[in-house]
């Protein structure tokens, strides 16, 4: 597998041009790994040795209902109460370096493509105990209850799953880190694949809502009626119902991680 992609964080020089692609819009928002900058990160309270950026919000948009973060450790960074809410659920995806998790007591080391789902209520920890800088992704939800259904935790690794082929294209795929068959879980999170240019062969409006991070590869991203250059690094939130499609471009596949709410009713 392919390393994910983080972005370095160094202040750019005086010299820099400063027009970037960063975008948001009522319906969707483009975060570029160029903006990933350390004048712009966020403190997070009960956390040390820690550096966070956080991609999306309730504050981009009305309808945000997740947070994400792009988290970097250095070592003896973490934390022993990462998430301060009990309703809140939480997925971890490391894209570089090691970081020990512990989950309900029990311990994991979890590298480059290894993950773990944290269900709502349940108490874990993550340090970076190695002597190099740990990065990672954080996703926050709000758990909706459906009746006794309640999630298990998972922690487990990209590689060693099956890789899901789509209809249109043997070169386009997603990899379900996330059951898609217990509706006990509310959200989904999968890796999805494209060779050098597939695509979404027709363009999506849907109820689910997305954040969307680039591991790797470079290509065009439609968001409402507007095409997007997109590349390794950066990060998309939409909207539901924002129309959406992808074109795959450059000389290696694009990977990205793609949450989505999933298995609710509508709430009226």
């Amino acid at each position: 597998m392919t390393i994910p992609f983080s972005p370095s964080p160094e202040i750019a020089p005086q010299s820099a041009m400063i027009t970037e692609r960063a975008v948001v819009r009522p319906a969707y928002a483009i975060i570029p790994g160029a903006a990933i900058k350390e004048n712009v990160r966020s403190i997070l309270p009960g956390w040390q040795g820690t550096r966070a950026w956080i991609l999306a919000a309730p504050g981009i948009g009305h309808a945000v209902n997740f947070a994400q973060y792009l988290v970097y450790l250095d070592p003896d960074g973490g934390s022993a109460r990462p998430e301060p809410q009990d309703e809140v659920q939480g997925f971890v995806y490391v894209l570089e370096g090691e970081v020990s998790l512990t989950l309900d007591g029990r311990k994991e080391t979890l590298g480059p493509g290894r993950f773990a789902f944290v269900p709502a209520g349940l108490r874990w920890e993550v340090f970076n105990e190695t002597d190099r800088e740990a990065r990672f992704l954080w996703l926050r939800k709000r758990f909706e209850p459906l009746g006794a259904a309640r999630p298990a935790a998972i922690v487990g690794d990209e590689r060693l799953l099956p890789r899901h082929t789509m209809p249109t294209s043997d070169a386009v795929s997603a990899t379900c880190l996330i059951p898609t068959d217990d509706i006990a879980y509310d959200m989904h999170m999968n890796v999805v694949e494209f060779g050098p240019g597939t695509c979404i062969s027709a363009v999506e409006a849907h109820v689910m809502e997305h954040g969307l991070y680039m591991l790797q590869g470079k290509g065009m991203y439609l968001l409402n009626e507007t095409w997007h250059e997109v590349r390794a690094g950066d990060f998309i939130w939409m909207r539901a119902f924002c129309p959406q499609a992808y074109y795959a471009g450059g000389p290696e596949p694009t990977r990205y991680l793609l949450y989505k709410n999933v298995n609710r009713q509508i709430v009226l």
